[in-house]
């Protein structure tokens, strides 16, 4: 048996990542986002943030089957293709961040940026600049950064979607194929820095499964028409995740 799956099986609360992705990938496929936003907090409380980060966008890879077919019809390609390009170029400095950060302060960083996120989310903040490319350019740049460093692609470009006005198939298509390409572009550049490890390949395959189970229950459970029920699940479940990922539990 490979030493990459022998030390990924021994990880502990191996059970508990296992649950968590497959948490991660229902409110994903029903909402959009929200999948790095439930993961990482409690991941890092049993595994580092590298390799947190390394796994869960290996096992986005499963997202590529079951939910990007269906939401590309759907979602504007121009703008999110200048989301992923932008957060491409930035990404080689949130990966450095990555390597230089205590993993005590990114557990922070992580819990603090989800509970902004989530905070921001509830009070229904609307940014007033127009999405034009120019707006889009920076706010893939950002992503790229923060995405890199934290796992979560998520923030900036879930909070600049849903201010664009867009419907709500729309802007779950967007947001959704964004996520999904971003974090595997991550892949690569963590590789060519030396923070993607063989663990973190193998857990990220061992999550595929659940994480694809999971979204493809939220994609069925999808309904445009309870867009609030879904946002309010959204919400509370990452309120509970960001609070379990807080240095003071574990």
């Amino acid at each position: 048996m490979p030493e990459g799956l022998l030390a990924a099986l021994a990880l502990p609360g191996l059970i508990w990542l296992i649950a968590a992705t497959c948490l991660a990938g229902v409110v994903y496929g029903f909402a959009g986002f929200g999948a790095a936003l439930i993961f990482m907090p409690i991941a890092t409380i049993f595994i580092a943030p590298e390799l947190a980060i390394g796994a869960f966008a290996v096992s986005a890879l499963i997202s590529l089957v079951t939910l990007v077919p269906k939401a590309w019809p759907e979602a504007d390609k121009p703008a999110v293709l200048t989301l992923i390009g932008a957060a491409f170029v930035t990404m080689p400095l949130g990966v450095w961040l990555l390597r230089i950060v205590d993993d005590a302060v990114l557990r922070v960083i992580i819990s603090a940026v989800v509970g902004v996120t989530l905070l921001a989310m509830i009070m229904g903040w609307r940014h007033t600049a127009e999405a034009r490319p120019a707006a889009r350019v920076a706010v893939g740049a950002a992503t790229g950064v923060l995405g890199a460093v934290t796992g979560l692609m998520g923030p900036i470009v879930i909070l600049f979607n849903l201010g664009a006005g867009a419907a709500a198939a729309r802007t779950r298509a967007n947001t959704l194929i964004f996520l999904t390409i971003i974090s595997l572009l991550l892949l690569p550049q963590m590789a060519l820095q030396g923070a993607l490890g063989s663990a973190a390949i193998w857990l990220g395959l061992l999550l595929l499964v659940p994480y694809g189970l999971g979204s493809l229950l939220g994609q069925a459970l999808f309904d445009p028409a309870r867009e609030v029920l879904y946002r309010r699940i959204a919400y509370a479940t990452i309120a509970l995740a960001a609070l379990l990922g807080l240095p003071i539990f574990g």
